[in-house]
């Protein structure tokens, strides 16, 4: 079948306008992508150094695309969409990859969901046509609906009603984005998803689930040429749908300091601040998020060094940050040891982000948090199957996939001096969520 890209490029690595060489060799990586004329959007990379090949298909639909009455929708999909297809029998879509010696899965965020599977590289056929099921003849009935909300009602229940401090991310975003859908957690609302027909579901599917709002990736053992035509067999007649459009939402901090009480089936009490920070894709989102390695990333982190070893405040201290694509947010967290006040937890938690907010960190702490990230990079991009992610999340969420190719760099060139800055911006007091959880036998005392 002929090829109809409206356009394709090359792209390799290149060193960038500034010196990195001091970290060591960076990873290269050269893909080819094109679009079809349905509008979707197709990146291959070749490394035929084992007999594996990578196939993931990014749509651009996450949490925050869900209705404010049907929380949860994307997420629903992410489990709803291996029911099986018109050609494929239901539960048969694991089989099939199981059958060929390969491995499959998917996962979804706030701002996209990720379908991939990985496969021996003869089997590429397998995962191409699997996808384009996928894409174009779903099964979204109700007997599917029904099986898969049990399955999500026993994911909320493992990991968020029936786990220690599981509700800390939910009852943080609810907090934190008052005006925003990224209010809610991914997984959504219990009763959302029970209050939805059939038509719901097949309605959520028909607008988001088209070529034209997702990427395919195929990394690996491949031959650029034929995997094109094997892309144009399985992809190129699929009818492009309407436009999806994702309008960016105002951005704002935090107003004010907005302090509450959780209380939770726990032993130990916990303290959690959360900050608002930029876009993945905001030329600050590097230092913000070496703020955060900086705090808690290894045992010689300064959150791990001053609350567990030094005062023996904490038995668990931890620090991350989320790269929402409208704006992202950071996280630390402790749990206190026994007989501990979360006040007081608190305060020596504040004790050590002033302490970054308002000295420049040593040249030694600059290279051990830039060696973990890059380590972290590293170990991501030796494998097709993490390239093939990086590759739809760039293409996706930031802009282009050759973002794949700067984003270590630009966090590698930062310097103390910009961490320091990074802090007293973003990790600001007076503008945060402070959530204290205490065991619930607290109500009773």
């Amino acid at each position: 079948m002929a090829r109809h890209p409206l356009h394709s490029n090359v792209v390799h690595q290149s060193a960038g306008a500034q010196d990195t060489s001091r970290y060591g060799d960076l990873p290269e990586i050269a893909f080819e992508e094109y679009t079809l004329e349905n509008g979707l959007h197709v990146i291959l990379h070749q490394d035929r150094s084992t007999p594996i090949v990578a196939v993931g298909v990014m749509y651009h639909v996450g949490s925050k695309n869900d209705e404010p009455h049907r929380r949860g929708f994307a997420h629903f999909f992410e489990h709803l969409l291996f029911e099986g297809s018109k050609h494929i029998g239901r539960g048969e879509f694991s089989r099939h990859v199981e059958r060929a010696g390969g491995q499959l899965n998917a996962n979804t965020s706030c701002d996209r969901t990720y379908y991939y599977e990985l496969l021996p590289s003869n089997q590429l056929a397998l995962g191409l046509w699997l996808e384009s099921e996928r894409m174009l003849h779903a099964r979204v009935d109700q007997k599917g609906v029904d099986t898969q909300r049990e399955v999500v009602k026993e994911e909320w229940r493992q990991n968020y009603q029936n786990r220690p401090y599981g509700s800390i991310l939910p009852e943080v975003l609810r907090r934190a984005y008052s005006d925003h859908p990224y209010q809610w957690p991914v997984i959504g609302h219990m009763e959302d998803l029970a209050a939805a027909g059939e038509e719901d579901y097949r309605a959520f599917y028909e607008r988001y689930y088209v070529p034209n709002n997702a990427v395919l990736v195929v990394a690996g053992d491949l031959d650029p040429k034929g995997t094109m035509d094997l892309v144009h067999r399985y992809f190129g007649s699929i009818p492009r749908g309407a436009t999806v459009a994702h309008p960016p939402m105002p951005f704002a901090t935090i107003d004010g300091e907005v302090r509450d009480v959780v209380l939770d089936q726990i032993e130990l009490p916990a303290v959690v601040h959360a900050y608002r920070i930029p876009p993945a894709t905001d030329a600050g989102f590097p230092a913000v998020d070496l703020v955060s390695r900086a705090l808690s990333a290894g045992n010689s982190a300064r959150l791990q060094r001053a609350l567990k070893d030094r005062h023996g405040l904490a038995v668990q201290v931890g620090a991350f940050t989320l790269p929402f694509e409208q704006g992202g947010i950071a996280v630390l967290f402790a749990i206190a040891n026994a007989g501990v006040a979360p006040d007081v937890l608190g305060r020596a938690m504040d004790e050590e982000v002033d302490r970054v907010r308002q000295e420049t960190i040593s040249p030694g702490e600059m290279d051990r948090v830039r060696a973990q990230l890059k380590t972290a990079s590293v170990m991501e991009l030796t494998r097709v199957a993490g390239i093939a992610h990086q590759l739809a999340t760039a293409h996706t969420l930031m802009g282009g996939a050759s973002w794949v190719r700067d984003d270590l760099r630009r966090s590698l060139v930062v310097s103390a001096e910009d961490v320091r800055a990074a802090a007293g911006s973003w990790f600001d007091p007076t503008r945060r969520v402070v959530l204290h959880y205490l065991p619930n036998s607290t109500a009773r005392s």
